[in-house]
């Protein structure tokens, strides 16, 4: 760790680098500083007695105290900031590192009390990256979240049943994106995890690759669903992506799945320390064009593989390294990182297949355990 004094004021609901200062949840923004190694944290008296049972390895600080002590001194209005000054100078410190998501008006306001702040360059905590053991275990929770509800996506879509003109009925009413989507949230719900903004894109709305989905679902046409819940335990995120049709699927679709299979199974092949990331994606990139399927600008579109093989997960939905053209990463055993190559082309439909992998000293250990089904 970074021997450099840090302040992040921010909620750990939200922020991911607070969450992981700290390791338990706040809803409103609070203060961290980590000054000469020692972590502090300035709370108000709501979260106090909770943060000295569930952030130990912090000396809890009472905002209150601080701001009493403040008006006795005849400031009239004191601010967080002149907290911050306080605390500094009773730690004789004057300047830290900031995260770049740093509120602008506390950073001005700091430097006009003479306390300097600097944004770090790169990752705030570029240890985040490499996950250990125990968040490995979070993220395989929130993933097992996740396959809880694709499980029930499939299930209901195999209860359907094909009505006139090729529409899904489920029980005897038209089945939807939002109702399928209803369904999924409430499984993760009951099954421990968040939901947010699930993707349930049927037909013509699956060749737009975060489109998340509305109206009628149909029969014999690509359905994309991408779930990505965070545990409301740990913070951490699970993500998982599959393409099924309800009934026959084109022959069109039928190669375009099987394409994007064995360029995922290609991708986690490449997937070992010491590779760059763009090197796995262009090989992703090169396999799949040489399937037949060309990455080209349409009518001010993209057609074909439209985004980067995959992306860091841990804390946050996306975050280092990414696994992209222009990824400029260099993998590390513990990374994890989600693998989903995909294809979109207007007129034959989307498909994407994602599942989560972590790298180990000798390759990658996919940790998603979810069957790939084309029709149900």
């Amino acid at each position: 760790m970074s021997a450099a004094n840090l302040l992040i004021v921010a909620d750990s609901e939200r922020d991911a680098n607070m969450f992981y200062a700290v390791g338990m949840f706040v809803p409103d923004p609070f203060v961290y500083l980590r000054i000469g190694g020692r972590n502090h944290l300035i709370l108000n008296e709501l979260e106090i007695d909770r943060a000295r049972r569930e952030a130990p390895a912090c000396q809890v600080l009472c905002l209150g105290r601080y701001l009493r002590q403040l008006r006795r001194e005849g400031v009239g209005r004191p601010s967080v900031a002149q907290v911050i000054r306080r605390v500094a100078r009773e730690k004789r410190v004057g300047k830290f590192l900031v995260p770049a998501t740093f509120p602008y008006g506390l950073a001005r306001e700091l430097r006009r009390l003479k306390v300097r702040v600097k944004v770090k360059p790169g990752s705030f905590f570029p240890e985040r990256e490499v996950k250990s053991a125990v968040e490995v275990k979070r993220i395989s929770g929130a993933l097992i979240m996740a396959e809880v509800g694709m499980a029930e996506a499939l299930q209901a879509l195999r209860n359907t049943k094909i009505g006139p003109r090729g529409r899904l009925l489920y029980h005897q009413v038209p089945l939807t994106a939002e109702k399928l989507r209803a369904i999924i949230d409430t499984a993760i719900l009951q099954a421990g995890g968040l939901p947010a903004h699930t993707i349930v894109a049927g037909g013509r709305q699956s060749c737009f690759p975060h489109e998340p989905g509305h109206g009628p679902l149909w029969a014999n046409q690509p359905i994309i669903l991408d779930i990505f819940p965070r545990s409301q335990k740990t913070g951490y995120f699970g993500d998982i992506t599959r393409t099924v049709v309800r009934g026959r699927a084109t022959e069109g679709v039928r190669r375009m799945h099987h394409t994007v299979r064995r360029a995922q199974e290609l991708a986690l092949g490449l997937l070992r320390p010491k590779t760059r990331a763009a090197v796995v994606d262009k090989a992703v990139r090169r396999f799949i064009e040489g399937e037949g399927f060309p990455t080209r600008q349409q009518n001010g579109r993209c057609e074909g593989f439209c985004h980067g093989t995959g992306h860091g997960l841990g804390l946050e939905l996306h975050e280092a390294p990414q696994v992209s053209a222009h990824s400029e990463a260099i993998l590390r055993a513990g990374n994890v990182v989600t693998v989903e190559p995909g294809l979109y082309y207007p007129g034959l439909g989307g498909v994407r297949l994602e599942d989560v992998a972590c790298l180990t000293p000798s390759g990658a250990r996919n940790l998603t355990k979810f069957d790939k089904v084309l029709e149900v």
